[in-house]
């Protein structure tokens, strides 16, 4: 009897070892949605899925003092809009160092702030050049700055940037070097990086290779092998992530740097609006991708542990979808912190359900469908289009989860995602006469018709109404 509950005791032992997170791994939490969980909340959903590092976007006051004493890693951002401010005058880099970095540092428990990111893939080409003059010098600025502030040693300014600023002259890993419109410029601020200790932060789309190209081999987007492996010299790549992974360490060694730290500040796989953006192609993708992370065994040219940022923690609902409807279905939780996949976040193969947000409060169980009984039909297609054109109509798509919904399902998501999005003011379920308010969940299969989450400020006014009826109780009861 000892011997079996020793055995049952240690069993568990084993399967919650196996349950830690694998090292390395941080994520990504934007903020781009109509109703975004509450930062607090937030916080303690990593916390509750062992994720111990965060990058932002941004560097919003409330939300980077949430982290305060919770011992989570935390990279803050600056806008590519407001680069200029910083290159052009370091008095204000100093004024945002203070604000932004020092006020969260000075008491005892502070927040953890690892890095700050200048700008967000400011070299895109879809850019033309817009943020090319300012970005290296607000970087050098920020990191002066921080320098100053005493937070140099520490906290690390660096440039997120996307893999499209390098680029192979043999469709190889060893032809890799800087574009060649940013090539002086990008060889500059490497050797700046270098110099200060800072990484080079990198974001890789295994799934973009798969999007932007229809003759891409599906299976060199994933890490089970590849039919036709690039054979490079004497290395074999049988994934996308490696060759490019390794095209930037090419890059970085023909550039004078070839031991530069890299962190891949973004890497992950959609989950609708594309017929390549699924549940169950996500799930794929990030169950081989844990367990590389798992074996430490990094890439060819970079062996060893990875540092990498999933993208991202939730969907968010506000992004431009100019990339592709995908982009607003990058998380691995819901809008609303619910997971959507088993994920073994340790890479050690045991598939699990990852823990929900706790605390989330929803508006009330109700949806605005399309009105069978409506005459007016002609006005349909007015009403459709205004009501995605201000609410996340994405899952309609081709391919995408909704897709297969009839011309009332179609109308019916459409009314209701607006619905959603207005707080479900009743004047938002109206669409002359179109829609009506119905309780019966109209979701089907893979198609959910959403319920969205309490805003801050019906947050805030649900929480009054809660203490004042919980007072009248309690007054009642005493008397």
């Amino acid at each position: 009897m000892a011997w079996t509950k020793a055995l049952i005791w240690l069993s568990c032992l084993l399967v919650l070892l196996s349950m830690s997170l694998a090292e390395g791994i941080g994520i990504n939490w934007g903020t781009m949605a109509s109703h975004p969980l509450q930062p607090l909340v937030v916080v303690q959903l990593l916390k509750d899925n062992g994720i111990k590092k965060v990058k932002l976007f941004d560097s919003d006051h409330w939300t980077v003092s949430a982290f305060a004493n919770s011992n989570i890693e935390v990279t803050i951002a600056i806008p590519n809009d407001q680069l200029s401010r910083f290159s052009d005058d370091y008095g204000n880099a100093k004024d945002w160092v203070k604000e932004n970095v020092t006020s969260h540092l000075k008491n005892p428990g502070g927040v953890k702030i690892k890095y700050v990111g200048v700008g967000n893939e400011p070299f895109l080409k879809s850019y033309n050049g817009s943020f090319m003059k300012s970005t290296f010098p607000a970087l050098k600025n920020i990191q002066k700055a921080l320098d100053e502030a005493g937070h140099g040693d520490e906290i690390k300014a660096t440039i997120p940037l996307n893999a499209d600023v390098y680029e192979s002259s043999t469709d190889k890993p060893s032809g890799g070097s800087f574009r060649s419109d940013i090539k002086t410029l990008m060889t500059d601020i490497v050797h700046f990086l270098h110099n200060n200790k800072a990484p080079f932060l990198v974001n890789i789309y295994p799934f973009l290779s798969l999007y932007l190209n229809p003759n891409f081999p599906i299976n060199f987007a994933f890490f089970e092998g590849a039919d036709k492996p690039i054979q490079d010299n004497n290395i074999q790549y049988t994934n996308v992530f490696d060759a490019n992974y390794d095209t930037l360490v090419w890059s970085l060694k023909n550039a004078g740097v070839p031991d530069l730290k890299i962190v891949v500040g973004e890497v992950g796989w959609p989950t609708d609006g594309d017929k390549h953006g699924t549940i169950e192609l996500a799930q794929k993708w990030y169950s081989g991708f844990m367990k590389k992370m798992a074996s430490e065994k990094g890439t060819p040219l970079r062996p060893g542990p990875l540092d990498v940022y999933l993208f991202g923690l939730v969907d968010e609902n506000m992004k431009s979808i100019a990339p592709g409807s995908f982009e607003r279905h990058w998380g691995i939780f819901r809008y609303d912190g619910k997971p959507k996949f088993p994920l073994d976040l340790s890479g050690n193969g045991h598939e699990i359900e990852l823990v929900p947000a706790k605390g989330v409060l929803y508006l009330p169980s109700q949806w605005c469908v399309f009105d069978k009984s409506a005459t007016n039909l002609k006005d349909v297609p007015a009403n459709m289009n205004y009501a995605c054109s201000l609410a996340d109509c994405t899952p309609l798509g081709f391919g995408s989860s909704c897709n297969n919904l009839d011309n009332y399902g179609n109308m019916s998501y459409a009314f209701n995602m607006y619905y959603q999005m207005q707080d479900q003011d009743v004047e938002a379920c109206n669409f002359q006469g179109l829609a009506k308010l119905t309780k019966q969940n109209p979701s089907t299969g893979h198609c959910v018709f959403p319920i969205e989450i309490m805003s801050s400020g019906e947050r805030l006014k649900f929480l009054h109404v809660t203490s004042a009826l919980l007072l009248l109780l309690i007054v009642a009861i005493l008397m």
